[in-house]
């Protein structure tokens, strides 16, 4: 996010054919409330063991009235997606969870069932006893933050919750009618081995999820994590024990018919993240709460699109709301240039790649017009491939060295 000043920016008219195709509209709900935050954790939380109904019910006050106000810039689109992210936000209640819900279904046009509705959630008794009336209240999709199957690993990462209640809840939601289960597991752990990772891996594959998240540990600025790694008591795999793991993951996915179609995500067909991939894709998410972002329509004043994000304490967030202040919003309008390389590395990311009609539609030109030389350095590092029409796709070495090939278009 850049500062404030992108607001004063000057704004070209929107290009011909650079409009937004999309006509649907994404909604992401933060619900920074959690048990414990975890050392690598740079989220907007708040470390709360028990949520006062009070401030739950100011909350998704909040929530609503945000909703409210901000509707308009989405108008005339069909509610596409809910997801309801932290945080840890199956810490709410399943009533609040609903009204939040019914509310974006009645903001947009038709009042529709979104499609998916995701709930991120954690292992614990708390939550399993109310998968079933999560599911009364229109969640369709839950996201489990198993991280590791191991408890060793679970103690050294922070984590709340045992091995074996990731297994319960697992099987409790089966048993709540969830048909649609996504699993979260870290790579590259602190004291993690291949073989320890590779357990890790059959454990959750064993309970065939429809969808499977595989993110390396990232050490973030600020955290726990980063303080140890700077004094050398964190130890980690290194790069190639990394890589290794990440290529474990996509051969045994394969075989368990689970396909990566993005670089750290694994479906079974028909069951890619609907949510997540309008973020690939640069399609209007609204975002709402402590901490959220949203991904504005493209056109108008923002003729390449932009961002607006939303304080990431809690205090001040809900003073801004209930005072119904209208500029506490940190805005972030892309320019031309901005815009073309989030496009080529947000593709880049998927498994098929970059388009390039779409991308000449939006900018005017092909991909290699204005890349030619990374362009052709890449593919002699054998880390892309290029389709004949101008279409970029990342190799399988690429994706192992994703960072790197997208810092040279951003």
């Amino acid at each position: 996010m850049t500062s404030s000043d992108s607001q004063t920016q000057k704004i070209r008219k929107i290009p011909s054919g650079a409009t937004d195709a999309d006509h649907g509209v994404g909604v992401y709900v933060h619900i920074p409330f959690c048990e414990r935050v975890c050392p690598y954790c740079d989220f907007a939380v708040v470390a709360a063991r028990q949520i006062d109904p009070g401030v739950e019910e100011r909350y998704v006050d909040a929530l609503l009235r945000e909703l409210e106000t901000r509707r308009h810039v989405f108008a005339d689109r069909q509610l596409a997606t809910v997801y309801f992210g932290g945080g840890t936000p199956s810490l709410f209640s399943p009533d609040s969870l609903g009204r939040i819900v019914a509310a974006a279904r009645a903001a947009f046009a038709s009042g529709a069932e979104p499609g998916e509705v995701t709930l991120e959630m954690n292992p614990s008794t708390t939550e399993r006893a109310r998968l079933a009336a999560f599911r009364s209240v229109g969640i369709n999709r839950l996201s489990m933050g198993i991280q590791s199957f191991d408890d060793t690993t679970l103690k050294k990462l922070g984590r709340a919750h045992k091995a074996h209640e990731s297994h319960a809840m697992i099987e409790a939601a089966r048993s709540a009618g969830f048909e649609n289960l996504s699993l979260d597991l870290i790579l590259a752990c602190p004291g993690q081995t291949f073989a320890s990772f590779e357990r890790d891996l059959d454990a959750a594959l064993a309970h065939s999820p429809e969808h499977l998240s595989v993110y390396e540990l990232t050490i973030e600025s600020g955290t726990p994590f980063a303080l140890a790694n700077e004094r050398g008591q964190l130890d980690r795999p290194d790069e190639d024990l990394a890589s290794e793991m990440l290529e474990h993951t996509v051969l045994s996915g394969a075989a368990a018919g689970v396909e990566r179609y993005e670089v750290s995500n694994f479906a079974k067909p028909g069951f890619e993240s609907v949510h997540n991939r309008r973020y690939w894709a640069r399609s209007p998410v609204l975002g709402l709460g402590m901490g959220a972002w949203s991904a504005e329509v493209r056109g108008g004043d923002m003729p390449y699109g932009g961002r607006l994000m939303n304080p990431r304490d809690l205090l001040s967030y809900l003073a801004a709301i209930e005072e119904e202040e209208s500029d506490f919003r940190v805005i972030d309008c892309l320019n031309e240039e901005q815009a073309r390389g989030e496009a080529v590395f947000l593709g880049l990311r998927t498994r098929k790649g970059l388009n390039a009609r779409a991308f000449e539609t939006e900018f005017g030109s092909p991909p290699r017009t204005f890349y030619a030389e990374q362009i052709e350095r890449l593919m002699a590092q054998g880390l892309m491939t290029e389709t004949n029409d101008g279409g970029l796709c990342l190799t399988d070495r690429g994706v192992l060295l994703s960072d790197t090939v997208f810092t040279d278009f951003v």
